[in-house]
């Protein structure tokens, strides 16, 4: 390899992967598939009907960092691959097929990943043992077969292995490769040129990786994982072929916004004219499930907790039932939350008396997909301040549970947290007493500047929070909404103006780190009556290069924790609709150039990778890929 990891014959021959000739033939594919290798059974007769040029090695961080240079800052994550000649790793099946057609265009030629048929034959360089050296791996090429719970440092550098009989590398552990291929049960016919299903939930792995036992190196064995997984065991390798199978960039969705608040059909249920402040998340069994507060007045006793459910499968959510009430109290602040473990939790706000301003939180829990609820438990009892739950309950990688809650009544007041170290048994919230600080840039204080705000973690452990109010005006009068960051568990926050314009009233922003890696946040471009017109709108991009101003709501995504958001885009098809968004927002047209002005918005990602953002009426679902496309 040359300087960065990069082949020589690239920076001659305009080839940035060096490839290996791998000839036509039969083979016999699998094994007898004794106890878990069972899905390596039958030993079935596949021919590879033409010659392909496979990758030498796998693909190597200096290679997959041109084309991705926002990957750098995955380098070394677990202690593991951090050089540019070091194998890829932390990337999903979609970023491997991306690069495969980033390169097919940059070469002009057709590089895809290989199919797991093609993989297995190209192992095996025509042996049939456990291994292309036999029965059993030479020393030096198990090197990284070190068993341990944590990771231990080793060296993921390609090409330092004995190759096999077609010059390929790497082939037996360094790292897992992902196939073409979706993950399907063998049949015993003959094939020829054979690529799996056409649909799946499982993408094919191949190969094994460092500490991982010996066995699972084998040339026959067969692993798995979901397409959107991405951890620290896989990379991949490429083949250029003439053969093509057709490997298109994953098509993006969004769908029609559809109302989640529906009018109850059952007596009984109170249904009152301001429906307002919603939560959502994801059920086990596939169904999504909303809550909302409905009431006349936002500071009055007869506010409930309403909920709706939209069951999987279905096209229109169901109509609302009562989820929640305490006899004349006032029910401000709701979360759901699905712990991925099993069990949803619920968290709600209790006030003494009829405002938002005073109150304790409780949180029942459910295992039934949230039909039935355990008994509500007090988990914050006094009623005070700091206690109004703001949805987007998160779990920490130390398995610590925080529940944001506004800080006060006031649009300045900020935000809270709660946190629970023992799985949700004791809550306490980091703060030291200390006075409400003054939200400045630069300065700390013991609060999250902005109410509503959203929290993630970030993958160094610190926690990062955006919120509505408490506006940090740069040096050249521009207004921003402030970010906040806590490096000690929500006790400190360190503020500084964020890159997205402020918020206001009748809306509120959703912040998520999505399954796929990056992080995510919807919030508003302005304030349709509160921003001045010289300030309002957003400069977005089309796919053709030429720009345009839009207006309302949109998301931006960063794959680099936060310190630069590529991907800017308005939420909404470009379809011409006429639109109620309930609550504060009321009708509003959406095209190509405006999405909802305003909304309480909350959101979550499903298993799936679907993305749910509700606002005070609607329900927006689209996907990772969606967002990534600029619109025509």
């Amino acid at each position: 390899m040359g300087v960065l990891g990069i082949s020589p014959g690239f920076l001659h021959a305009q080839s940035l992967i060096e490839t290996v000739e791998i000839p036509a033939g039969t083979f016999y594919m699998g094994s007898i598939g004794e106890g878990e290798d069972f899905d390596e059974a039958p030993v079935h007769r596949v021919t590879i009907s033409q010659a392909f040029r496979m990758g030498k090695t796998e693909v190597t961080n200096a290679q997959f960092e041109l084309f991705r240079p926002e990957h750098r800052a995955l380098r070394g994550k677990d202690g593991i691959s951090t050089g540019d000649d070091e194998a890829v790793v932390n990337v999903t099946y979609q970023d491997a097929v991306d690069f495969c057609n980033w390169l097919s265009k940059k070469e002009g030629k057709t590089y895809r990943l290989p199919t797991e048929a093609e993989w297995e034959y190209a192992c095996r360089a025509g042996t049939y043992t456990d291994y292309y050296t036999g029965d059993y791996l030479p020393e030096p090429m198990c090197r990284n077969q070190v068993i341990a719970r944590n990771y231990k440092p080793v060296s993921l550098k390609v090409g330092q292995t004995t190759p096999n009989a077609f010059g390929l590398y790497d082939m037996h552990g360094n790292v897992e490769e992902w196939c073409l291929d979706w993950y399907a049960p063998y049949t015993a016919d003959n094939q020829t040129d054979p690529k799996g299903p056409d649909t799946g939930m499982y993408r094919v792995t191949r190969g094994g990786s460092h500490h991982t036992p010996v066995q699972y190196l084998r040339s026959a064995n067969r692993m798995a994982m979901l397409p959107e997984d991405k951890h620290s065991l896989t990379g991949f390798r490429v083949v250029q072929s003439e053969l093509s199978f057709p490997v298109k960039d994953r098509k993006g969705f969004f769908r029609e916004p559809i109302p989640f608040v529906v009018s109850p059909v059952l007596l009984g249920v109170p249904f009152y004219r301001h429906n307002h402040q919603p939560s959502i998340t994801w059920c086990d069994n596939g169904d999504m499930l909303a809550v909302w507060f409905s009431a006349n007045q936002e500071n009055g006793r007869g506010m409930v907790v309403l909920q709706s459910r939209l069951k999987a499968g279905a096209s229109a959510w169901e109509p609302a039932t009562l989820f929640f009430k305490v006899p004349d109290r006032n029910m401000t602040g709701s979360s759901v939350f699905n712990d991925g473990q099993g069990t949803l939790y619920h968290f709600n706000g209790v006030e003494a008396a009829g405002d938002w301003q005073n109150l304790m939180v409780v949180m029942r829990t459910s295992r039934d997909n949230g039909y039935t609820w355990t008994a509500p438990r007090i988990i914050a009892p006094e009623h005070t301040k700091r206690h109004q739950v703001i949805s987007g309950t998160i779990r920490t990688s130390k398995g610590w549970m925080v529940q944001a809650c506004d800080a006060g009544p006031e649009g300045n007041d900020g935000a809270a947290v709660l946190v629970s170290k023992d799985g949700g048994k004791t809550w306490a919230d980091p703060w030291n007493g200390a006075p409400k600080p003054e939200f400045a840039e630069g300065t700390t204080g013991s609060t999250i500047a902005g109410i509503h705000a959203g929290v993630v973690e970030l993958k160094d452990g610190r926690w990062m929070a955006l919120g509505r109010g408490n506006t940090i005006v740069a040096a050249d009068g521009t207004r921003h909404m402030p970010m906040s960051i806590s490096s000690d568990g929500g006790k400190t926050w360190t503020y500084a103006a964020s890159p997205f314009p402020p918020i206001d009233g009748g809306q509120r922003l959703v912040f998520l780190r999505l399954r796929e890696g990056p992080l995510l946040l919807v919030s508003f471009t302005d304030h349709p009556q509160r921003t001045p017109e010289k300030d309002r709108g957003m400069i977005f991009q089309r796919a053709d290069g030429t720009t345009f101003r839009g207006y309302g709501l949109y998301a931006v995504v960063s794959y680099d924790e936060g310190k630069t958001w590529p991907v800017r885009k308005l939420l909404t098809d470009g379809k011409c609709r006429f639109l109620n968004g309930g609550a504060w927002t009321g009708n509003f047209m959406m095209d190509a150039t405006h999405a909802e002005p305003r909304g309480y918005m909350a959101g979550v990602q499903a298993p799936d990778s679907t993305i749910h953002i509700v606002s005070s009426r609607l329900h927006y679902q689209f996907d990772l890929t969606w967002l990534e496309q600029k619109p025509e």
